[in-house]
């Protein structure tokens, strides 16, 4: 694993359980307030000397390398997250893809320059990008690799220190990337990962005058007290989302009803940009539900190690016992169970409900879980009022054939992203991401990341071949 602060052994472990099987899959030494002091203060002495070559080439050195050990690290993230084995390895690709773009954008970061006149003569202003210093990157237990290099890439890209929490429920495969990075040859103190429970080292952390900057993935909660700590530090919000992808009575509902299912169970829904509402136009929501229920009823779940399994666990048992009991709550709200509901331990069923009510929990609060909630509405203007209800306002995702209709509900929706016939879990590292009300504040993606984690600083030159005077 990579090499952190040395510590007295305290007897202070934390043991990392595969959710499937309850067994553990490793054991890491948490981190307490000194402990992680040290690693501030080791990151801290980083001298952002890296020019933007050496960047690019030890972030293409990672991606390589990574990609050699593509299986491993799939089957480190199956086993401490739960997820299926096939979303594992998609996972590392995504965070190949990320690294990659970080590599050709680590050279492309730069300004402007201007003519501006000032009092009297010309002058020339030239803006350059200088590193915000450390980055402290907040990482959730959902894809525990990508979430990683997503904040972690664009942060080195851009010659900040880094370190990052990965969250104390899947810290494995963000240790093993760390060591992976200086393997490739990163230096030693550019880098840190501390794992410790929340409570305990956050405010360490956030309260830290040697951090720059926070980016965090997480809950709401979490995210609006994260906030009111920072002070002046430099803030990047991502906290999830309630997305829905609505399907018009033009749709194309075999099409619709692929992108619903995919959405919605993807790493057992737990995907902030995941598909959470379903919102369907009445005059075809027979058709669509009974379509769904085919794509769903097709996806296999269990053992996330077996490669034809679709769906693994959610993160633990308790997580599962949540989303049943937000399903029992919006049947008795008055939705159809069509499909599944049936847990076992951290497994839970790929499941369709129908004339889901739109005050339910369920589809009020962010559901992590394979849950596909229909919510029918009576037109356009009912599908936009149902979707602006929440807190939550990440992406969207709209069924229709209409370029008219699409751009009317776009232009409407209170969100950070809306797609034509995708669904809102649409993903590219080279598009910006984040969302608007409590979906956070600021915006991922690789190029937008390395933005938010620089500071502009303005550089005033007289005129090149002139007395600076300005001439009428």
């Amino acid at each position: 694993m990579y090499m952190r602060e040395k510590r007295v052994d305290r007897g202070d472990h934390l043991d990392v359980v595969n959710p499937y099987t309850g067994r553990s899959v490793g054991s890491v030494c948490l981190d307490r307030r000194a402990d992680v002091e040290k690693t501030i203060a080791r990151v801290k002495t980083y001298d952002h000397r890296l020019s933007p070559e050496a960047r690019k080439t030890l972030l293409a050195r990672t991606a390589d390398t990574l990609e050699t050990r593509k299986q491993e690290f799939a089957t480190l993230i199956t086993s401490e997250s739960g997820n299926c084995i096939k979303d594992s390895l998609k996972e590392v690709d995504r965070s190949l893809a990320n690294l990659r773009l970080a590599a050709a954008e680590a050279i492309q970061l730069h300004g402007e320059a201007l003519s501006v006149a000032v009092g009297g003569s010309r002058k020339m202003a030239m803006t350059v990008h200088e590193p915000v210093g450390v980055v402290c990157a907040i990482t959730p237990f959902n894809r525990p690799l990508n979430q990683v290099v997503v904040k972690l890439a664009p942060a080195l890209a851009a010659n900040n220190g880094v370190i990052v929490k990965p969250s104390e429920k899947t810290p494995l495969t963000a240790l093993a990337f760390a060591k992976l990075l200086i393997e490739s040859g990163w230096p030693h103190n550019m880098i840190g990962v501390v794992v410790g429970l929340p409570e305990e080292i956050g405010p360490v952390l956030v309260g830290s005058p040697s951090i720059d900057m926070i980016t965090f993935t997480g809950g709401v909660e979490t995210g609006e007290r994260l906030a009111g700590q920072v002070g002046l530090k430099k803030l990047v919000l991502e906290l999830g989302g309630n997305d829905p992808l609505i399907v018009l009575g033009d749709a194309d509902l075999d099409a619709a009803a692929k992108l619903a299912a995919e959405g919605s169970l993807a790493t057992a829904g737990q995907s902030c940009r995941g598909i959470k509402r379903l919102i369907v136009e009445e005059s075809i929501a027979d058709a669509f539900v009974e379509r769904l229920a085919r794509e769903v009823q097709s996806k296999r779940y269990g053992d996330p190690f077996d490669a034809a399994i679709d769906i693994g666990t959610l993160i633990d048992e308790a997580a599962a016992q949540r989303v049943e009991a937000r399903c029992m709550r919006a049947m008795k709200d008055g939705a159809t169970l069509v499909h599944g509901g049936d847990r076992r331990g951290a497994l839970f069923q790929p499941t369709v409900l129908d004339r889901v009510s739109p005050t339910t929990e369920l589809v009020v609060s962010e559901t992590f879980g394979p849950i596909a909630p229909v919510i029918r509405v009576r037109d356009d203007r009912d599908a936009i009022a149902v979707t602006n209800a929440t807190k939550y306002g990440l992406q969207a995702g709209v069924a229709t054939r209409s370029f008219e209709r699409f751009m009317n509900i776009a232009t409407r929706l209170r969100v950070g992203g809306v797609a034509l016939m995708e669904g809102p879990n649409f993903d590219s590292p080279q598009i910006p991401f984040g969302g608007v009300k409590s979906s956070g504040l600021g915006r991922e993606g690789i190029r937008y990341a390395m933005r938010e984690m620089s500071n502009v600083k303005t550089v005033l030159l007289p005129w090149p071949g002139s007395d600076g005077s300005l001439q009428v």
